[in-house]
């Protein structure tokens, strides 16, 4: 069923309606007494001034000092229980997005920026939604405490209140739309400023190597000029919203304000009950610019939350399975038939524990062929099976469980060489194989030496041979690399292509590559050319043929 941004924040607030509710109750308590504050003070006026008693007076003087203690204590619990219940909120939406982004079956594709967007101010914005709800309803509760006192001083007072708040806030609703929309288009444009910057960072070294940098400069304007003009449109929007609702608000006390003066005027209420009228005319102001506020943080929550709706709304790449894999896998893979994007009709086979080499003439039917190996998608005809079993029917998770896609521009995290390498039993072997040993010696601290974010400490070649140590430690029944050596001089590449072979020994492993030194270390090479199987044989053997010379010896 299709979450819509309505459910996104309705879900958001009942996963937190007791603490929403709970300070709510604190928060009305506080405008109720607020309301209550100009009363007392008519009350002062009316016994105790007007009378002459010192005691009366000290006495309405205590009561007041009790209720600004009451005041203080439940303002302060009840925005402390409210900001809680909003970072809850927004920490359990961040976990809906993450989960959604992390999805076995894929499917969530925008830009990297714009995702972590939608995941942080996105969640935020619908989150802070359960924080101000509360003191929506203390607003509500003070024009509540405000119309009964003004009803027991005078009938016409206290109507006027209860009968003009309902289109007070109806108005308020409708001055708020167009702050929603321009809300929801700053998002989106701000959330693809980011995705463009973030793009632009991590590809910082390839942009420069081409020199590209001026281009990628005016794309990023654009971009941010266009984040630009929707900010300053949301401003303006804010700004009319505010000031809109400030003049309505303004209009309604002095009618209250206006009326007041006429009956007191007229002898029907007392010095004290114009004292305490004007003063609860100049209180209603909290109330509606409550009222303004929260309207405002809903305009934004709603289009945020519609923002979320369309992350986890997002169609997975691929769908469930309810097949299973055996347990242990004996990692014979077989394509039937198959057909995606570049590929063509492509049938063959990797046996149980063969090293399997693959030399893709178009880089895109290499790119196809990894995708449907690892499950992230389907093929448009045939199959791709694992021991007699179609990955088309099987969970994403549980292909992953069996085949590791190693993809050739893996990233590297924050840490330590080691934590890139894993902890596993194969960890220290798998490290020697891919010749991270080397790695460590040109380094201050070894194995210890810190990793920066994707690696970017580490040269192109360091990062290979982490990257591959990792994929190599983690021991998959099946193991697909792709192109792991690119960057990596040809004697080390040599020792790597050794390493391999004797590590994943009775292991299945497919290397999807055109380095010669690579292919030379397995038992079986497969040339695909323009999409097609065009030859089958040993590294020596193919080497023969002109196009396999053409793609691995050129």
């Amino acid at each position: 069923m299709r979450t819509t941004g309505r459910e996104v924040l309705r879900r958001s607030i009942t996963g937190q309606r007791r603490s929403v509710a709970l300070a709510a109750l604190l928060t009305a308590g506080h405008q109720g007494g607020e309301a209550l504050v100009p009363v007392v003070i008519g009350v002062v006026i009316d016994q105790a001034v007007a009378g002459g008693s010192v005691g009366t007076l000290l006495l309405w003087l205590a009561i007041l000092g009790v209720l600004f203690a009451v005041l203080s204590t439940s303002y302060r619990l009840g925005a402390r229980l409210g900001e809680r219940a909003a970072e809850r909120a927004a920490h359990d939406l961040r976990l809906d997005v993450g989960r959604r982004v992390l999805h076995p079956g894929g499917g969530a594709e925008s830009l990297a920026g714009e995702l972590v967007s939608v995941g942080t101010s996105d969640a935020k914005r619908v989150g802070q939604v359960n924080g101000v709800l509360p003191f929506g309803a203390a607003g509500l509760a003070g024009l509540l405490v405000s119309a009964v006192v003004l009803l027991t001083m005078s009938v016409p007072l206290g109507l006027l209140v209860l009968l003009g708040t309902p289109p007070m806030l109806y108005l308020a609703h409708l001055i708020g739309k167009p702050l929603e929309r321009r809300s929801e288009a700053e998002q989106e444009r701000s959330a693809f400023a980011s995705g463009v910057a973030t793009d632009l960072v991590a590809g910082l070294r390839v942009l420069k190597g081409v020199g590209a940098e001026r281009a990628a400069v005016d794309r990023y304007r654009r971009t941010s000029r266009d984040s630009l003009k929707a900010t300053l449109r949301a401003a303006r929007a804010q700004a009319w919203h505010n000031g809109a609702l400030l003049a309505l608000t303004g209009i309604f006390i002095a009618v209250v304000a206006l009326v007041g003066g006429n009956l007191a005027a007229a002898g029907d209420i007392s010095v004290g009950d114009l004292v305490a009228a004007v003063g609860l005319a100049q209180y209603l102001i909290t109330p509606f610019s409550i009222f303004s506020w929260v309207n405002g943080e809903l305009a934004q929550g709603r289009a945020s939350a519609g923002r979320i709706a369309d992350v986890l709304n997002a169609p997975p790449a691929v769908d469930a399975g309810d097949a299973t894999l055996p347990t242990p896998a004996a990692g014979h893979v077989k394509l039937s038939a198959l057909g995606r994007g570049a590929l063509r009709d492509v049938d063959f086979e990797a046996r149980p524990g063969e090293l399997l080499g693959v030399v893709a003439t178009d880089p895109a039917a290499a790119t196809d062929l990894l995708d449907c190996l690892g499950r992230a998608a389907d093929p448009a005809t045939g199959t791709v099976t694992v021991d007699a079993v179609d990955l088309s029917t099987v969970d994403p998770s549980r292909v992953r469980e069996v085949v590791l896609v190693a993809a050739h521009d893996a990233d590297l995290f924050a840490g330590t060489v080691a934590e890139n390498c894993g902890t596993g039993p194969l960890a220290q072997p798998a490290m020697t194989a891919a010749a991270v040993d080397e790695v460590a010696e040109a380094l201050p601290d070894g194995v210890e030496t810190a990793v920066s974010e994707r690696g970017r400490s580490l040269s192109g070649g360091q990062r290979q041979r982490v990257a591959l140590a990792r994929a190599l430690a983690v021991d998959a029944p099946v193991l697909v690399l792709h192109d792991p050596t690119t960057a990596v001089d040809t004697v080390t590449e040599a020792r790597i292509a050794a390493g391999l072979a004797e590590l994943r020994r009775g292991r299945t492993t497919i290397l999807v590559t055109t380095s010669p030194a690579l292919l030379a270390a397995t038992d079986r090479v497969v040339l695909l050319d323009d999409g097609r199987i065009a030859g089958e044989g040993s590294h020596a053997e193919l080497a023969g043929r002109a196009d396999y010379r053409a793609a691995v010896l050129s």
